[in-house]
C-alpha cells in the first residue's frame, strides 16, 4: 500500500455495509497497529460543504486533512473515511459543477497525493453510492476499488441466523423470512443490510412488545408492511 495511493473506494448501493465495512477496516488496522493506543479514526460528511461561502470548503477539507496528518505524527496509524464521497469528489468536468466543488475536488486531491509522504501510515477510505459521478483523477489514485452490493439469499439466510440464532427459529422460518425479503410479483428489489437491521427488527419488536417475546410472525408481518430502500442508480 505504501507504494500507491493510500486511497480506497467502497461503492454501491444504499445500505449495503460501505461505511460500516470501512469502520471495521479501520478498527482491525488499528488493533494490528503497534501503536494503536495512539491511534485515531476520523470521519469526514457532507457537512464539510459547509455554508457555501467563497472559499469554504476548501479551507473545511485542508482543516480535516491537517488534523489527520498532526495526529499520525512521525509513528502512529490515522484513517479518515469519507461518507457520500461524490457530494465532495464529483467530476469537475460536469456543466454544473461549481467553481467551488471543482476548488474542493482539487484541494482533496492535493491532500490525498500529500498523504503518500506517510509510507501507508494514513488511509483514506471514501464511499459512494454514485462510482460513475467521481473525478478520473481521484479514481485513478484508488489503490483499490470494492463494490457492495445487496446480500443474496445465502447471505440472507445467514444474517438472520447470526442475528436471531438465539430465538432458535426453525429452518422453514428462516427461509421463509429469506423469502419475504426478496424479489416478488409487487417488487423486483431485495431487502439491503440496513433495511433489515434498522427498519424490519425495529418494527417486528414494537408488535412484540410488551406483551410477548419475538416471534417469527412478528418478523414476517413486519416485511410485508415495509417497502425495501429503492435502487439507487448509478448514472451521470
Amino acid at each position: 500500500m505504501a507504494a500507491q495511493y493510500p486511497l480506497v473506494v467502497f461503492h454501491g448501493d444504499v445500505g449495503t455495509g460501505k461505511t460500516v465495512t470501512a469502520e471495521s477496516v479501520a478498527n482491525r488496522l488499528v488493533r494490528e497497529d503497534p501503536h494503536a493506543d495512539d491511534s485515531i479514526l476520523f470521519k469526514l460528511s457532507t457537512r464539510v460543504r459547509g455554508s457555501g461561502k467563497v472559499g469554504e470548503m476548501g479551507t473545511l477539507i485542508n482543516q480535516a486533512f491537517h488534523e489527520v496528518k498532526k495526529s499520525a505524527g512521525e509513528r502512529r496509524r490515522a484513517i479518515l473515511i469519507i461518507d457520500e464521497g461524490d457530494s465532495l469528489a464529483a467530476k469537475r468536468s460536469q456543466e454544473h459543477s461549481h467553481h467551488e466543488d471543482k476548488v474542493a475536488v482539487n484541494t482533496l486531491i492535493q491532500n490525498i497525493d500529500d498523504l503518500a509522504k506517510f509510507n501507508g501510515r494514513v488511509l483514506v477510505i471514501l464511499c459512494t453510492n454514485r462510482l460513475s459521478v467521481l473525478d478520473p483523477a481521484i479514481l485513478r489514485r484508488a489503490a483499490i476499488k470494492e463494490e457492495f452490493t445487496r446480500p443474496s439469499e445465502d447471505e440472507r439466510c445467514e444474517l438472520f441466523i447470526q442475528d436471531l440464532g438465539d430465538l432458535r427459529f426453525s429452518k422453514k422460518e428462516i427461509a421463509d423470512l429469506v423469502q419475504a425479503t426478496g424479489t416478488s410479483k409487487n417488487r423486483d428489489v431485495t431487502w439491503t443490510y440496513s433495511d433489515i437491521r434498522l427498519r424490519l427488527y425495529p418494527a417486528a419488536l414494537a408488535k412484540a412488545f410488551p406483551d410477548s417475546k419475538l416471534r417469527i410472525e412478528h418478523l414476517l408481518e413486519s416485511a410485508k408492511e415495509i417497502e425495501p430502500s429503492p435502487i439507487i442508480e448509478d448514472l451521470e
